[in-house]
C-alpha cells in the first residue's frame, strides 16, 4: 500500500478489505471489468473508492458510486469526506432525488440507483467518469439491473469516441460471482475473506408465518438485555412492527436512561437516522430497531447483540392487475447470514433468531432479483427512451418477464408515453417529458397534466403525496385529508413531521425543474373541487371504481378486480372512486381502499375522453333465446353508459353467441351421437400421440379444446343464426371434419374404425367413449381367434366384453387367448344348459366363429 494510501488508512488497517485494495488496483490497471466480494462491515464502500482516486489509470476523471438507498449514499459521503477531513460536495458529494452535494472540486459522486439511471439517459457514454461501482449489487434492485445493462450498452456504442475506457467495479456481500463474471466478459473476481468474530446463533423455536411478531420480539429484547452486553440491533419487517415493538419496550423496561432506543427507517430525519446509526454514549447502551435498510450498506458503532425477526417487506407486483403490493416475506440464508454478522463486527457476538433450526434448512438461498417480480413501468419508459425496442438487445442477468413487459407497454400507450407504429414499440414526445421528471410514470403524466390545466402547485402536492407511505392513516380513506396537512389546513401528526418536512424541500425542487420545462396550457373549464380526483385518474385510470348495486362498500375496479372500502364518515359511500391507495394479502378475492377521490363520472367523460372507449356490444338471452346489443362507454372494464342498438353488428351478435357457447359449454349445440363418436375418435388418436412423448398431427376434440377453438371452426358457420334454436341444426360433424387435414381423414378410418370386423364375418360397432375403447360382440362370434383385437396400428387393445347369445356380458377381457384357454370352460359349463340351442365347443379355438344356432349352422 501507497504511503498516501497508509496515511488516509490510517486506524482502519483492521478493516478486511484493505488487504485487497492493492489486488483490485492491479486488476482494474489491467481490467475494465471487476468484480469484489467483501462481507458486510468489511470496509469496501467507504475505502475502495478512496484507494482508487488517484490511480494512473483513472487519468483525473470521476468515479461514480451507486447505492440503493438514499441514508446509505448520504452516509457513504459523509464518511468518505470526513477522512479527507474535508466537508460533502468537496472532493466527494452526491446525488440522490431531490438532494444533490457536488461541486467542481468533487471527483466521488455517490449516486442512488434511480438517480444514475437519469445520468445515463442526459450522457450514454458518461464522459468525465472513468469508474462505475455498483455497490450492494447482490440486492439485484430493479434499478442497479438497468443501470448495468444500459453502461454496458452505453460503453459498446461509445467506446471508440472516449480518450479512456469505462471501467466497471461490481461490489457485493453474498452473489453469484461466476453468473456475474460471465456476463461481464470474464471479469475477475476478487474475494475479501473478512475479519468477523465468532457469533452465536440462538434460535428461539418456530415461528407460525403470518403471526404477528412484535410481542415475541420485544420478549426476545428483554431477554437479549438480561443475558449480553452491548447495543442491540434488531431487524423488523416494516415501520409499522418497528413502532408497535417501540411502544411495547416503552412498557416493559420503562424509563431506563440508560438504554435508548432508536427506530432506523428510510422515511425518518436526517438527524433521526444519525442517532440510529452513531454509537451509544459511553456507559449507555443502544436498541436500534431497524427494516432491512440496516443489513447492508450501513454500519451501526457498538452493536454486540442482534435480534432477527427472519421478516423483510418487499414489494411484489401483479401484472394481471397493475397492482405493487407490499408483502411480508421470509428472508434468504444469505440475508440470514448478513444480519447475524452485524453482531460479529468488533468482537464476538450474539444472533437471537426468532425461528427454528429446521426453518433455517427451509430458507431460500438467495433472494429473487426485483427485476421478476417489480412493476416494469418506469424501466419500459427507460428503454424506449434509450432506443431500445426490446429487452433482449440489452444483457442482463435475468432478463425482464414478458408478461410484465407487456403490460408495461399497454400501460405506457394508455398513458400516452408511447405510441405502435409499423410494429415497432416508439416513444412520444409526451413519454419523453414524462421521462424527464424524477417520479414515477403514472405520477409524471398525472403532473404534466396538472400543470397544463393550471394547477401546479396542487399536482406537485399529490405527486409528493403518493410517492410517499401514508402520511395519516388515522384519518381514513379521504384523500383530500392528506392534502390538508400539505397545504397547512390540517394539523401535522407527530409521526409525519419528517416526512412532511422532506416533502416540503421537495416541492422546491420539484417547481424548479417544472421551470424548465415547456408545458403548453389547456384550461379546460372545470370546477376545481373536481380537479383531485381527476388527476388521481391520470395516474390510475385502472383503479377508477364503481360501487356494486348489491353492497354499500364492494367496488369493482377499472381493472377488473374488487375492492372494498371500509367506511368513512368524510368519504361517505360514493358510487364512483378512484382510489389512490389499496393493499391486500396475497390470495385474497379482493383489496382494501386505503385512500381514495369521490370521482364525477361526466366530468371524466368530459375532461379525460381518452380514458373511455366506445363499443357495440351484445348478450344472448337463453331464457328468452334472444340477442339484446347495446352501445357501451366503458372505462376499462366498467361500463360508465349503455343505450340500445336497434340494427346491431352481425359480427357482435357471432362475438355474443361465443360468448355464450364459451359460457354454457357445448352442449348448447346439440352434439348428436355421431359428432361425439367422431370427437371420442380423434381424441383417442391425440392422447396415445402424447403418452408417447411425441407431438400429436391430431385436433384438440376435448370440450375445452374445442371450446378454445371456436373461431377456428364454428366462427365461420355463425353470422345467419339469429336464434338459438338454430344453433343444433347446424352440421358440426361436417365442420369438425375440416379440422382434419389431409391425410388424417383417411387415418381416421383406418387407425380408429367405427366398426370392426370380428372372426365370424359380422361387423361389431367399437364404443369409443370408454377408455380402452369397448368390443361387445356375442361371445359365439369370437371362435377361432386367439389374438385381442387391436387398433391405431396396433397402439391400443380393445376390451372385449364377450357378451351372451341375449346379449349380456358373460366376460370382460383383453387377453382373449387367455380367456380360452381359461375360464371359458366355467362360461361353458354355466351356459351350455341355459341356451343350449347354441355352440358350446370344447375347443373354442378350433371352432367355427359363427352368429347363428346350431340348427341354422
Amino acid at each position: 500500500m501507497s504511503n498516501l494510501k497508509a496515511k488516509l488508512f490510517a486506524g482502519l488497517e483492521h478493516l478486511p478489505v484493505v488487504d485487497v485494495l492493492d489486488e483490485i488496483c492491479t486488476q482494474l490497471q489491467s481490467r475494465d471489468n471487476v468484480i469484489l466480494e467483501a462481507p458486510p462491515g468489511a470496509g469496501k464502500t467507504t475505502l475502495v473508492p478512496l484507494a482508487l482516486l488517484n490511480e494512473a489509470w483513472l487519468a483525473g476523471q470521476k468515479i461514480i458510486l451507486l447505492e440503493p438507498r438514499r441514508l446509505a449514499a448520504r452516509s457513504a459521503a459523509e464518511r468518505m469526506a470526513s477522512l479527507l477531513q474535508e466537508k460533502t460536495g468537496q472532493t466527494v458529494g452526491y446525488r440522490m432525488r431531490f438532494d444533490t452535494r457536488v461541486s467542481e472540486a468533487t471527483r466521488i459522486e455517490v449516486v442512488t440507483e434511480g438517480v444514475f439511471t437519469r445520468m445515463l439517459q442526459s450522457d450514454p457514454s458518461l464522459d468525465g467518469v472513468g469508474l462505475v461501482i455498483f455497490d450492494e449489487f447482490h440486492e439485484r434492485s430493479l434499478d442497479a439491473d438497468l443501470g448495468l445493462a444500459l453502461t454496458l450498452n452505453g460503453r459498446e456504442l461509445f467506446g471508440d469516441l472516449r480518450e479512456h475506457t469505462l471501467k466497471l467495479l461490481l461490489m457485493s456481500a453474498t452473489l453469484d460471482g461466476q453468473a456475474l463474471s460471465q456476463l461481464l466478459d470474464g471479469a475477475a473476481v476478487v474475494k475479501s475473506q473478512g475479519k468477523m468474530f465468532p457469533v452465536e446463533v440462538i434460535y428461539t423455536g418456530v415461528y407460525q408465518y403470518r403471526q404477528p411478531i412484535a410481542e415475541r420480539c420485544a420478549e426476545t429484547i428483554v431477554e437479549a438485555l438480561a443475558q449480553q452486553r452491548g447495543s442491540v440491533l434488531v431487524f423488523l419487517p416494516g415501520q409499522g412492527e418497528i413502532h408497535r415493538v417501540a411502544k411495547l419496550l416503552a412498557n416493559k423496561i420503562g424509563q431506563d436512561p440508560d438504554i435508548l432506543l432508536a427506530p432506523l427507517y428510510g422515511d425518518l430525519s436526517l438527524q433521526e437516522q444519525r442517532k440510529a446509526i452513531d454509537p451509544a454514549p459511553e456507559g449507555k447502551r443502544k436498541i436500534v430497531l431497524a427494516t432491512n435498510i440496516a443489513e447492508t450498506s450501513l454500519t451501526i458503532e457498538g452493536v454486540r447483540v442482534v435480534v432477527d425477526t427472519g421478516l423483510c417487506r418487499e414489494p411484489a407486483f401483479d401484472p394481471r392487475t397493475a397492482m405493487t403490493r407490499l408483502a411480508t416475506k421470509r428472508i434468504s440464508k444469505a440475508s440470514a447470514t448478513q444480519r447475524m454478522g452485524r453482531a460479529g463486527r468488533m468482537e464476538p457476538g450474539c444472533c437471537y433468531r426468532l425461528w427454528s433450526g429446521s426453518q433455517q434448512d427451509e430458507l431460500a438461498n438467495y433472494i429473487s432479483p426485483e427485476i421478476t417480480k417489480a412493476d416494469l413501468l418506469p424501466l419500459a419508459l427507460n428503454l424506449l427512451q434509450w432506443g431500445i425496442n426490446d429487452p433482449s438487445e440489452l444483457r442482463w442477468l435475468d432478463p425482464p418477464q414478458d408478461a410484465s413487459w407487456g403490460q408495461a407497454l399497454d400501460l405506457l400507450q394508455y398513458l400516452g408515453a408511447v405510441a405502435v407504429e409499423d410494429g415497432r414499440v416508439r416513444i412520444t414526445a409526451h413519454g419523453e417529458l414524462m421521462n424527464s421528471l424524477p417520479l414515477h410514470p403514472r405520477l409524471a403524466h398525472m403532473l404534466i397534466q396538472g400543470c397544463q390545466w393550471g394547477y401546479r402547485s396542487l399536482a406537485i402536492n399529490m405527486a409528493l403525496l403518493l410517492s410517499e407511505r401514508d402520511v395519516a392513516p388515522e384519518m381514513g380513506a379521504d384523500f383530500l385529508a392528506r392534502l390538508d396537512i400539505v397545504n397547512g389546513d390540517t394539523p401535522i401528526p407527530t409521526s409525519s413531521r419528517g416526512v412532511l418536512k422532506r416533502m416540503q424541500q421537495q416541492r422546491k425542487q420539484m417547481s424548479s425543474v417544472l421551470d424548465k420545462l415547456t408545458l403548453d396550457a389547456l384550461e379546460p373549464e372545470v370546477e376545481p373541487a373536481q380537479i383531485p380526483a381527476l388527476l388521481l385518474a391520470c395516474a390510475y385510470p385502472d383503479r377508477i371504481a364503481l360501487r356494486r348495486t348489491d353492497s354499500r362498500s364492494r367496488y369493482r375496479l377499472s381493472n377488473g378486480r374488487a375492492a372494498e372500502l371500509v367506511s368513512d364518515a368524510r368519504l361517505g359511500v360514493p358510487q364512483w372512486l378512484v382510489i389512490a391507495d389499496m393493499g391486500g394479502i396475497e390470495g385474497q378475492s379482493h383489496e382494501k381502499i386505503y385512500q381514495a377521490l369521490t370521482l364525477d363520472i361526466e366530468a371524466l367523460q368530459t375532461h379525460l375522453p381518452e380514458l373511455i372507449v366506445e363499443r357495440e356490444t351484445g348478450l344472448w338471452d337463453s331464457a328468452k333465446a334472444a340477442f339484446v346489443a347495446e352501445k357501451q362507454w366503458l372505462v376499462g372494464a366498467l361500463v360508465v353508459r349503455s343505450k340500445p342498438v336497434s340494427n346491431p353488428d352481425a359480427q357482435v351478435r357471432v362475438e355474443a353467441l361465443l360468448e355464450l357457447i364459451r359460457e354454457v359449454g357445448l352442449s348448447q349445440l346439440g352434439f348428436s351421437q355421431d359428432v361425439e363418436v367422431l370427437r371420442q375418435r380423434v381424441e383417442l388418436l391425440r392422447q396415445l400421440d402424447l403418452q408417447s412423448g411425441e407431438t400429436s398431427r391430431w385436433p384438440d376434440f376435448s370440450e375445452s379444446g374445442l371450446l378454445a377453438s371456436l373461431e377456428q371452426w364454428l366462427e365461420p358457420v355463425l353470422a345467419p343464426i339469429t336464434k338459438l334454436d338454430q344453433l343444433p341444426r347446424l352440421d358440426i360433424k361436417n365442420l369438425l371434419m375440416t379440422m382434419l387435414p389431409w391425410p388424417l381423414p383417411a387415418e381416421l378410418d383406418s387407425q380408429a374404425p367405427v366398426r370392426i370386423a370380428v372372426p365370424s364375418g359380422n361387423s361389431a360397432a367399437i364404443d369409443y367413449s370408454q377408455r380402452p375403447p369397448v368390443l361387445a360382440v356375442k361371445l359365439q362370434e369370437m371362435f377361432g381367434s386367439a389374438q385381442t383385437p387391436v387398433i391405431a396400428a396396433g397402439r391400443q387393445p380393445l376390451m372385449i366384453h364377450l357378451l351372451s347369445p341375449a346379449g349380456r356380458p358373460l366376460q370382460v377381457t383383453q387377453d382373449l387367448h387367455g380367456f380360452w384357454q381359461g375360464s371359458y370352460q366355467e362360461v361353458k359349463k354355466e351356459m351350455k344348459g341355459r341356451y343350449p340351442k347354441h355352440p358350446w365347443p370344447d375347443d373354442p379355438l378350433a371352432a367355427t366363429a359363427t352368429a347363428k344356432t346350431k340348427r341354422h349352422l
